[in-house]
């Protein structure tokens, strides 16, 4: 056959896999839609499988489209990673670690890590992006991250898991609460109050750990508000729309006007782990690895 296909093939394909309509795909492209549902037509015959469903309303992907998605995904960011690389090498550097971190890793974890991969390998650069859990468990598969700091129990097959810090929770009370260290008896006194969560989408363990905390103490708790950043939950807390529960080291960086019960006597502690893909071959992150680790992968 005389078509072949070629990398800008893959890009329209994934232009219209995203957008699910060819005029708005075809002006993220900056060429003709005609042009653009001919070259996808001829990616079809020349693969020789259906990628979409095409209708007068819409377009959807195929189960074969879907696939083909998650692949040529992974192969775009992988190119593109190989491309900065190269550069990077290029200007004496060591190569780049990409790193995604839910904010409490921002108060020990990532700082110490950053500190030791300045000294030990001072020509790996890093990159930085707060995400949520699953955020960056996609991201780590579809290779735009290389590691990710995060608060979970499992992940996908083909990524490794490991725990980096143990940390206690701490109640977190405004300040004008009756209760304080010398007045806390246990979790049961606050049976009736009303909680203020991370939402469970964005750290279903955290959440699942901060109801387990309530149910052991004979209750489970009222929620009021729930919120992905620290700084929202404290700041809901000190105008009093609620009490939180929080790993202990996030409270470090803010300016609180709260008070903290540090829970020490619980069995549960927040556990943050980092996580990676078994496969990845970039050389800055088996450096960082061993780092993070202290055991040479």
């Amino acid at each position: 056959m005389s078509y072949q296909l070629e990398l800008r093939h893959f890009r329209y394909f994934l232009a219209v896999a995203e957008e699910l309509h060819f005029r708005k795909a075809a002006e993220k492209l900056f060429i003709s839609q005609p042009g653009l549902s001919r070259q996808i037509k001829q990616m079809e015959e020349v693969l020789g499988v259906s990628l979409l469903t095409r209708s007068k309303k819409k377009v959807s992907l195929t189960p074969a489209g879907k696939y083909f998605k998650e692949e040529i995904e992974f192969v775009l960011n992988h190119l593109a990673l190989t491309e900065a690389e190269l550069k990077s090498i290029g200007q004496g550097h060591a190569g780049t670690l990409r790193i995604g971190f839910l904010g409490s890793a921002m108060q020990n974890v990532i700082p110490d890590l950053l500190l030791d991969l300045k000294k030990e390998f001072p020509r790996i650069q890093t990159s930085l992006e707060e995400l949520s859990n699953r955020s960056q468990v996609n991201a780590v598969l579809k290779d735009r991250l290389d590691i990710g700091f995060v608060r979970l129990a499992r992940v996908p097959k083909g990524m490794e898991i490991r725990p980096v810090f143990e940390d206690t929770f701490s109640l977190v009370l405004p300040e004008g609460h009756p209760v304080d260290e010398h007045d806390f008896k246990g979790m049961q006194q606050f049976s009736e109050e009303e909680f203020i969560l991370f939402d469970q989408d964005y750290s279903p363990l955290y959440f699942d750990t901060v109801m387990s905390i309530c149910e052991d103490a004979g209750f489970s708790p009222k929620i009021s508000h729930k919120s992905v950043h620290a700084q929202t939950i404290f700041r809901l807390v000190e105008n009093g729309m609620g009490i939180a529960i929080v790993p202990t080291a996030l409270q470090y960086g803010f300016r609180l006007n709260l008070k903290l019960i540090q829970l020490s006597s619980i069995p549960q502690r927040a556990i943050l782990s980092v996580i990676w893909k078994a496969d990845n071959r970039n050389r800055a992150l088996r450096n960082c690895m061993g780092l993070l680790l202290d055991d040479k992968l």
